[in-house]
């Protein structure tokens, strides 16, 4: 598996970051964003959907699970998950995650708890963890890339 760190200490390099992992999506692609509470998942993943061309609002997955997102007017269909409050991964058939996930990208929040997707070959699992003691000095995001992403790691 590759690996790669960056420092993101402001918002502006959590957009930047994004945008590079935006510009090397493939239909397929998961990315699995991992961290604690309030570590910047969904702020990472907005950043992406902005950088795929979704001009609106992101809300927040928690509680519908499965937020959807067309191409166009995105350069590829998206859907960003929120696994948080899945007591077994069996519950993704009840949701259609398979289906929604056709010829999509899946940005996948609290992956874990959906039985996580590292075994996807596809799959660009991003840890954010605070910098710094006090998480004060921004986030840093570990990345690590299936085989798919051999070449194209942000």
């Amino acid at each position: 598996m590759n690996e790669a760190r960056e420092a993101l200490p402001d918002l502006a390099a959590m957009a930047d970051y994004g945008a590079r992992i935006a510009a090397r999506l493939r239909a397929g692609d998961v990315v699995a964003l991992t961290g604690g509470l309030g570590a910047g998942k969904t702020t990472l993943a907005r950043a992406i959907l902005a950088a795929l061309g979704h001009a609106g609002e992101v809300p927040s997955p928690t509680f519908t699970i499965i937020e959807t997102y067309d191409a166009p007017p995105l350069r590829l269909a998206a859907v960003h998950a929120d696994f948080y409050r899945l007591e077994h991964p069996s519950e993704l058939a009840e949701i259609g995650l398979d289906d929604y996930r056709e010829g999509a990208v899946l940005l996948a929040e609290w992956p874990d708890h959906a039985g996580g997707f590292t075994h996807e070959a596809g799959c660009l699992e991003i840890l954010l963890e605070p910098a710094g003691e006090s998480g004060e000095g921004g986030r840093i995001a570990i990345a690590r890339g299936g085989a798919d992403w051999v070449g194209r790691m942000p």
